[in-house]
């Protein structure tokens, strides 16, 4: 986004000099097209790389702002989340040793601010949502203290009319609510950026439109949210569920999200994208314009479109187009949204190298793709890549349906790299990089699938978010050795068991896969319920989540030993506890242990605002009090 001087409060005099001035860069660069004033015949690449930053036990810590007292400004940035930080490579012409250049700029990169986060007791860690993350960490104090940030809530908040919701299928089910934009703050990237000239901007955006869909499904990095496992690539549907401003009517007219895919090739020109996201999309920020681009032309200097850019990056395109100036030339480029962060640097330029070196083959063997492929099936193909990974089906250009896997391997691969020859890389380059993502085609372990499989060998062998924690964890080992996810073992709980970090609070290790009963429901079935589960403890919760009570063995047996009525007519609110001591997820773990040992109670329902979000137990500390004893008994 461009940083510009943002209007915290714009009246409306404000934004009607705004929109004017957005106007008049169209206009500016509608005549710099004409008069050829865009660079062309340079193919320029570049990439962002977006980051986490967890503490000890790989939490999401909230250390951008110290971090970057630390960092170089001409690298390093904010973003919309404190927990999150971004990091800016330098642009490098497509040709030569460019893509180990740009591992080592990245590497590089990296390594400084691990050394700094280090210092202040944090940790970086690439994926494209962290498998840790909770509802508690996407609160307003976790957003980054920036007007520009504070108004985008605002204002997309109002325009919501209510608040924001997501609800996407996959492996399990989420179903969430929440007041404001932080759900964003749950993606990170690594965009990819391709210089075009303006003659062939059209023609190679509908290209990059084509590609992406091979391109996601191997480079998809994002299965669990919430702890809930989805999509490969959940990123694409939360992204574009959780910036989604419209309004119910809105919604009923079908109209267009502004996180996007678009709804059709474009035909001739930028100016397209440009016109249409201004006439379909109000502005959400506003910032003071300086003198008029038009005159700026007339006096033979470059206008900085800074109102269009900045409209530009309130506009979520997966493709999305930009202007620039470099080295005093005013450029276009396609900006490739649609990769997540990580694996691993490696893995990532891996990712870059396949996905240009397509863009330079596949014009050249196509030409206009959108004459050979419905805009529809490319869409789809977008949807299943994201959805499934390498077990998606592809729709070709050639009219065939292809497994992912097997189109890549097939086809793309070898089409990638006559696109990289024709553009001069080193030989060097081509095989490490395109040989890395075969290998990862090959064996079927991309980021994702790496995740899902290790979730699954782990099954439920840890308490509370202990898989998540080890998931973590070991993403984190196998980046800062830069070997890509191909290579990696299955992450296990073991990697995080021996550390105390891991046990602070009482949401590392609450059970949230809970069994409850209601207050009018029979004591048999509470019965049956701990005989089924093997458990001593029933939440009684309502049909809003909030908890009432809680049925205990010790009650049950007072039933049946008692003489009273046949516990088929008993109900649970007659021998419930009402008003059960509870904790919150951020209590800390001494504490809960006190509350037991001081109530003589074998277990603590967890509550956030009222509502049973999980339970933790007496046999929960006995679990993890073994493991800790036999890790510090092998180290002894």
């Amino acid at each position: 986004m461009a940083k510009e001087e943002i209007s915290t409060l714009p009246d409306d005099a404000q934004r009607r000099n705004f929109v004017r001035s957005m106007l008049d860069d169209v206009r500016a660069l509608e005549r710099m097209i004409d008069e050829g004033w865009i660079e062309k015949g340079v193919r320029r690449i570049g990439a962002e790389q977006e980051m986490f930053l967890v503490d000890r036990a790989y939490q999401p810590a909230n250390k951008a702002l110290d971090l970057l007292q630390d960092l170089p400004a001409s690298h390093f940035v904010t973003e919309l989340a404190q927990f999150n930080l971004e990091a800016n490579l330098t642009p490098l012409p497509l040709s030569g040793r460019s893509f180990s250049m740009m591992e080592a700029e990245l590497v590089r990169l990296l390594a400084q601010a691990r050394e700094v986060a280090a210092q202040k007791g944090t940790q970086i860690v690439l994926c494209g949502i962290l498998p840790t993350l909770d509802k508690s960490h996407l609160g307003l104090d976790s957003m980054t203290p920036i007007p520009r940030y504070l108004q985008m809530n605002r204002i997309m908040t109002e325009q919501r009319g209510g608040k924001f919701t997501a609800v996407i299928k996959g492996l399990d089910e989420l179903q969430t609510v929440h007041d404001n934009v932080m759900l964003e703050a749950c993606n990170t990237s690594f965009q990819l950026h391709f210089q075009a000239g303006a003659d062939e901007f059209a023609r190679l955006y509908n290209l990059a439109q084509v590609i992406v869909a091979p391109l996601l499904a191997v480079g998809v990095n994002s299965p669990v949210l919430l702890k809930h496992r989805l999509w490969h690539e959940t990123r694409v549907a939360l992204f574009q569920q959780s910036l989604d401003t419209r309004a119910a009517h809105k919604v009923e007219r079908g109209v267009r999200q502004r996180v996007s895919f678009g709804d059709g090739w474009v035909k001739s020109s930028v100016l397209e994208i440009f016109r249409e996201d201004i006439a379909r999309f109000r502005s959400l920020i506003t910032a003071a314009s300086d003198e008029s681009p038009l005159e700026l032309l007339d006096r033979g200097q470059i206008p900085p479109l800074k109102s269009l850019r900045l409209h530009n990056g309130t506009v979520y395109r997966w493709n999305r187009p930009c202007y620039g100036i470099t080295e005093g030339k005013p450029h276009l480029r396609i900006e490739c949204r649609v990769l997540p962060a990580g694996p691993t640097v490696r893995d990532e330029v891996a990712n870059a190298a396949f996905f240009y070196g397509l863009m330079t083959a596949l014009d050249a063997q196509y030409g206009d793709v959108s004459k050979r492929l419905l805009f529809d099936d490319a869409k789809a193909n977008f949807v299943a890549a994201a959805r499934y990974g390498l077990h998606a089906r592809i729709r070709w250009l050639d009219g065939r349906s292809w497994g992912a896997d097997e189109l890549i391997r097939t086809v793309l691969l070898d089409a990638a790299r006559q696109g990289l020859v024709s553009n001069g890389v080193d030989a060097a380059d081509i095989d490490t990089y395109l040989g890395t993502l075969e290998a990862r085609v090959t064996t079927g372990r991309t980021g994702a699938q790496w995740a899902f499989d290790s979730l699954a060998e782990m099954g439920e062998a840890a308490r509370g978010t202990g898989r998540f924690r080890a998931l973590t964890a070991a993403m984190a080992r196998y980046q800062e050795s830069n070997t890509p996810v191909h290579e990696w073992e299955l992450a296990k709980v073991q990697t995080a068991s021996g550390d105390r970090d891991s046990y602070r609070v009482v949401a590392q290790l609450m059970t949230t896969d809970l069994f409850t009963v209601h207050v009018d429901d029979i004591v048999d079935l509470a019965a049956s319920l701990m005989e089924w589960e093997h458990l001593r403890h029933v939440p009684v919760e309502d049909n809003e989540g909030r908890l009432l009570g809680l049925v205990t063995h010790r009650a049950l047996m007072r039933v049946l030993t008692s003489g009273r009525k046949a516990s088929g007519s008993v109900t649970v609110g007659e021998i419930m506890e009402r008003d059960p001591i509870t904790v919150t997820p951020e209590t800390s773990t001494l504490e809960a242990i006190e509350l037991m040992r001081a109530h003589k109670i074998g277990s603590l329902p967890v509550v956030r605002d009222g509502r049973l979000v999980g339970i933790i137990t007496e046999h929960d500390f006995f679990e993890i009090s073994g493991k800790l004893l036999e890790s510090w008994l092998k180290g002894a």
